[in-house]
């Protein structure tokens, strides 16, 4: 009966029946949900505004090419990262051979190298006047128009330099998918007369499917997101689109139906992937585990196996950083002196700011889900994680209209009040950058706090309360200690991720603000590649910290043993 009644009650008065029965943290998580949720609703909500003459010549120029040559790109990297990714975390979990122990870690330095780095060095490494085409020329006597020689800056380049850039995801994800597998399961199938090739294709791979799933929808994500390398390359996309309709059309709704079709192609790659889990499921028949054994590899097959996890090491971290290293030194930025640190200030600044907002909102959201696990709760903490796969364009466009409305507003009071002449307060300030950041990069922070918050026994919880602390107090005096470790990994993840994010910083960037990586992409616009390899060298180095930490992880990540 008092569910019933409680049915009956409007949809307000069963929130308010909930907030007062779980207290203020569903409150909380509700303002977070809606100030994450706002760009992606903003962008939504134009998807459908009538802008018929500007969008009627979108759509006869450059809307068909948008689409060929998004959709090209998300098939071309995706078959690429699960190629590299699955093929080399399975060498490297089951096979020994020379360098396996190194290629472990080594297999995630390309995470090191933002995709536009890579395309900045390639391009002055392969191009006409780059020092391999004209050691060629130089050996064969050739001249311009005797040879033909594949073109960087196109489509192709594209999928094949983001490829070895993002694979990394499927690699992490797929690895510890397959040390989780027990050889139990791999003897079942040899029982039936299946060789390790066969193995490998019917047991292992199904069941690691959802995290191959994982890593390949977070590599099409950042894949939809990329734009300073489309740009570079001449590559139109979406995110190059939304950019010049914004800023070189001038017409803010037509940006923002651009950046909803984006946001269409996220939420189709993500129902193609929770559809993936869910269609089939495959499941460890077996409580005992073993972990699995290394098969040896001799003769060729060794050498094979080296090359094919080394290629993507070479071509992904070490040739790129040893252009940018050499470029450094023989050219590198004029600026380098006090200008260019005030691009590592301003790019430091903002990066640790976002970092620690992100890692303090991320700790509420996990603590709210611990104090008050409802259906609600966890709703809100699911709308506010969604930023990740929200590409930074289109979350730039969200926040920009917003955040321009409500500056309009205050002009109209403050001039009308007081006869303030009052500039722009919220837009074209380090305030809406920071806002998009956080948007885009708190569930980097939530995930890595979530995990380590619940290995927190609630047991602790019961003993603080008992002895007089708060929930606020026991959050500060006993998990925040414990989980010191965790907010550090989380905040440095969260501040890598911005030195690299380049399609949010170039929208939203306060005027005459320039960091690493604007500095990067303007000098890099204007061929000026020399130029532009210090601050890409810098925005490197910054990155490889986060690979040392999941180096480490990684090493901790072996399953335990059954005694049995």
């Amino acid at each position: 009966m008092a569910i019933t009644a409680r049915r009956s009650l409007p949809i307000t008065a069963r929130i308010a029946l909930a907030f007062r029965r779980t207290g203020i943290w569903p409150l909380v998580m509700a303002v977070i949900a809606a100030l994450v949720a706002l760009p992606v609703i903003t962008v939504l909500s134009h998807v459908f505004v009538p802008a018929p003459e500007v969008w009627s010549h979108l759509a006869s120029t450059v809307l068909p090419r948008y689409l060929f040559n998004t959709a090209a790109l998300v098939v071309g990297v995706g078959l690429g990262v699960l190629v590299i990714g699955v093929g080399t975390a399975w060498l490297v979990v089951m096979c020994r051979f020379p360098g396996q122990r190194v290629f472990e870690w080594a297999l995630l330095l390309p995470l090191a190298v933002p995709s536009y780095v890579i395309a900045y060095a390639y391009t002055d490494f392969l191009q006409f006047a780059g020092p391999v085409q004209s050691l060629l020329r130089d050996f064969f006597g050739w001249s311009a128009g005797d040879y033909w020689f594949p073109e960087i800056r196109s489509l192709g380049g594209a999928i094949v330099l983001l490829s070895l850039v993002l694979y990394p995801y499927v690699y992490l994800l797929t690895r510890a998918a397959f040390l989780e597998q027990s050889v139990c399961v791999l003897e079942v199938g040899r029982t039936l007369g299946r060789g390790p090739w066969r193995l490998f294709g019917t047991v292992a791979v199904p069941l690691a499917r959802p995290a191959i799933a994982g890593g390949t929808a977070l590599a099409l994500m950042e894949t939809l997101n990329e734009f300073g390398a489309m740009q570079f390359f001449g590559v139109d996309t979406f995110t190059t689109g939304i950019y010049r309709t914004w800023f070189g059309l001038g017409e803010r709704t037509a940006a923002a139906q651009l950046a909803g079709i984006l946001l269409m192609f996220v939420l189709v790659l993500l129902v193609l992937e929770r559809v993936s889990r869910g269609r089939s499921q495959f499941f460890h028949t077996s409580s005992r585990y073993r972990e699995l054994p290394r098969y040896p590899l001799t003769g060729a097959r060794r050498w094979l196996a080296f090359a094919a996890c080394g290629l993507p090491i070479l071509v992904g971290f070490l040739v790129p950083a040893g252009l940018l290293l050499e470029m450094s030194i023989t050219g590198g930025d004029q600026r380098l002196g006090w200008a260019f640190m005030g691009y590592v200030f301003n790019s430091f600044s903002l990066a640790t700011i976002a970092a620690l907002g992100a890692v303090g909102v991320a700790v509420l959201l996990s603590y709210g889900v611990r104090l008050a696990p409802s259906p609600l709760v966890q709703g809100f903490v699911r709308v506010s994680s969604m930023g990740y796969a929200v590409p930074g364009a289109v979350i730039a466009v969200g926040v920009l209209i917003p955040l321009g409305w409500l500056d309009q507003r205050l002009y109209g009071v403050m001039h009308g009040q007081f006869g303030w002449e009052v500039g722009l307060v919220l837009t074209g300030t380090a305030v809406a950058l920071v806002y998009a950041y956080m948007v885009r990069f708190l569930a980097v922070s939530y995930n890595a706090v979530q995990a380590s918050l619940t290995k927190v026994t609630p047991t602790m919880d019961a003993a603080s309360r008992s002895l007089g602390r708060t929930a606020g107090g026991t959050l500060r005096r006993v998990h925040t200690p414990i989980m010191r470790g965790s907010l550090l990994g989380a905040g440095i993840l969260v501040f890598v991720d911005v030195m690299k994010e380049l399609p949010a910083t170039i929208i939203l960037r306060p005027f005459d603000f320039t960091t690493l990586a604007t500095r990067a992409y303007e000098l890099a616009s204007d061929e000026r590649l020399s130029q532009a390899s210090t601050a890409s060298l810098a925005i490197v180095l910054a990155g490889i910290i986060p690979v040392i930490l999941l180096s480490r992880a990684m090493r901790r990540s072996r399953p335990g043993h059954d005694a049995g």
